[in-house]
This record gives C-alpha cells, sequence and structure tokens, in this order.
C-alpha cells in the first residue's frame, strides 16, 4: 500500500511539473524538417543523419532531472530569456557581459534565462565541429560530435520559436495580485507540435534556408520578433484546450510557428557550416 501511495504521489509531480519546451515529439518533428531543408553544399554526413540529430535534440531536457540537480540548475535557465525583464535595454553582447547586466539591474541571470547565449555558444560549438569535420572527414568521432552539437543547438532554436519562451507571462498572464490568468496554456502551447502530429516533410517543403550573418543581432532579432506573438497565443488560450480537435486558427498558428523554427534551426546549421570554412584550429591538435 506504501508503494502505491509513494506512486502516485510521483505521478502527481510529474503531471504537475512544467515542461518548459515544445515536448520531445515535438522537438523531433521540427529538427528532422530541419535537417531535410538543408542544402548540398552541407556534407550528406551531416544531411543523412536526422533521426540521430533529432535523438540527440531531446537531451537538453533530460538533463533537467531533478535526480541530477547540478545539471538541472545550470540546464534550466538555457530554455527561456523573460524580455520584459530588461527592459528598454540592449540584449548583452555575450553571457559575461549579460551577468554583468543583470548585477547592475538586481536581476537574477537565471530568473531572466540564458537562452540566446545558448544559441549563439552551440552555433560556434557546431562551427568547430564542423572544422574538424572539414579536416579529417573519415573521422566517424568528429561526424558524432557534430550530431550531438547540432542536437543541443536545434532544441535551443526552437524554444526561440515558442513564444512563451519569451515573456514573463510563459504559464499565464501575470495579474497586479500576482495571480495568473490561464495558468497551464504553456505545456498546451509546448504540446501543439506533437499532438497535432504536423509531418517533417510539410514542414521542410518550400523552405528558403539562408546563413544569418553577424550572429548575435540575428538572436536578438529573433527574439524580439516571437516575442511579438505573446498576444497571438493568449488570443487563442481557448482553441488550445482541444488540441484532438484543433480549430484551423490554431492549426494555421502552429504550423506557421513550426515552419519558422525548421527556417531558424536549418539557417544556423548553414551558418555553422559556412563560418567553419575560415575557422582556424589550434596547431596542437590532432585527430
Amino acid at each position: 500500500m506504501k508503494h502505491i501511495f509513494k506512486t502516485l504521489i510521483l505521478f502527481s509531480l510529474i503531471l504537475t511539473t512544467p515542461v518548459w519546451a515544445w515536448w520531445g515529439g515535438g522537438h523531433d518533428i521540427l529538427t528532422r524538417a530541419s535537417v531535410k531543408t538543408l542544402p548540398e553544399e552541407v556534407p550528406e554526413f551531416f544531411r543523412s543523419a536526422g533521426k540521430m540529430i533529432a535523438h540527440c535534440a531531446y537531451d537538453p531536457d533530460i538533463s533537467k532531472s531533478r535526480d541530477t540537480p547540478h545539471a538541472r540548475a545550470a540546464e534550466y535557465g538555457e530554455h527561456y530569456f523573460d524580455l520584459e525583464l530588461i527592459k528598454e535595454n540592449p540584449v548583452p553582447a555575450d553571457r559575461d557581459a549579460f551577468i554583468a547586466f543583470c548585477a547592475e539591474m538586481e536581476l537574477k541571470p537565471s530568473k531572466v534565462g540564458f537562452l540566446p547565449y545558448a544559441v549563439a555558444e552551440w552555433t560556434e560549438r557546431l562551427t568547430v565541429a564542423f572544422a574538424e569535420y572539414r579536416k579529417w572527414p573519415d573521422n566517424p568521432m568528429i561526424q558524432y560530435k557534430c550530431y550531438v552539437y547540432a542536437g543541443f543547438l536545434a532544441h535551443y532554436a526552437q524554444d526561440m520559436c515558442q513564444p512563451l519562451h519569451l515573456t514573463v507571462h510563459f504559464d499565464g498572464i501575470v495579474q497586479k495580485d500576482g495571480t495568473k490568468l490561464h495558468a497551464g496554456i504553456h505545456e498546451k502551447v509546448d504540446a501543439s507540435i506533437e499532438m497535432l502530429k504536423l509531418d517533417p516533410a510539410e514542414l521542410a517543403k518550400g523552405q528558403q534556408v539562408k546563413p544569418v550573418g553577424d550572429l548575435m543581432p540575428v538572436i536578438v532579432q529573433q527574439i524580439k520578433a516571437e516575442h511579438s506573438l505573446v498576444d497571438r497565443v493568449y488570443e487563442l488560450v481557448d482553441d488550445y484546450q482541444d488540441l484532438k480537435n484543433p480549430s484551423p486558427a490554431l492549426l494555421d498558428f502552429t504550423k506557421d510557428r513550426s515552419r519558422e523554427a525548421v527556417r531558424w534551426t536549418a539557417s544556423l546549421y548553414l551558418t555553422a557550416w559556412e563560418l567553419s570554412e575560415e575557422l582556424k584550429l589550434p596547431g596542437w591538435l590532432e585527430r
């Protein structure tokens, strides 16, 4: 009886714990679609590995387990950026500058979130791995590393295309008394791609993928564009209550955000590949 009671408590905790990212199946769908959109200039070893990269895209959420408290503490803030908290100030250029800015503003950095820096840093890690591949194209361990890095990058890039990851109103509209209107919506939005069974091939169709150029300014631009859609999410709040029978408006919105997540992820992959051509590896490195 005690065992059953403990099991019920654990199950209750699982149900009531927020899931601050697209559901795993959503990241899987978006990542496979992103790889499908890549042009032939990206090497075939990468373009043929959609399932493997999608497998790795689950990992940032898995490491948020309560059984790994240090990894959870480090990982949690990587998935969001509450734009309102920095007010009219520009987004700092890197993680250290952001932490210093938060100290000046008397903000806890993890309260705001680190998402733009996670996207920039994993794009550059993938750039380094691609540079290694260019030099040692027959080394399978380098290829595996590219898959892992690309999976992490996909996860964060796609979180950036979920508007509720970019606002203090991430799970309900915060009222003056501290209560939330429409609490619980976040998980509904996160579930939508998986529950609506969107097709990676359809999401990839007709995409125009280009490298992003100067990385951080484009990341900030992407954040602001997605943040502008927070009100639209709340306009659809009633529609999210029945994902098994989606309204045309909800279906259109979900497909639109999914296609943008695919375009954004693929553009970062292409950016990493192009940047890797000019990247100089350390002279002591031998693979």
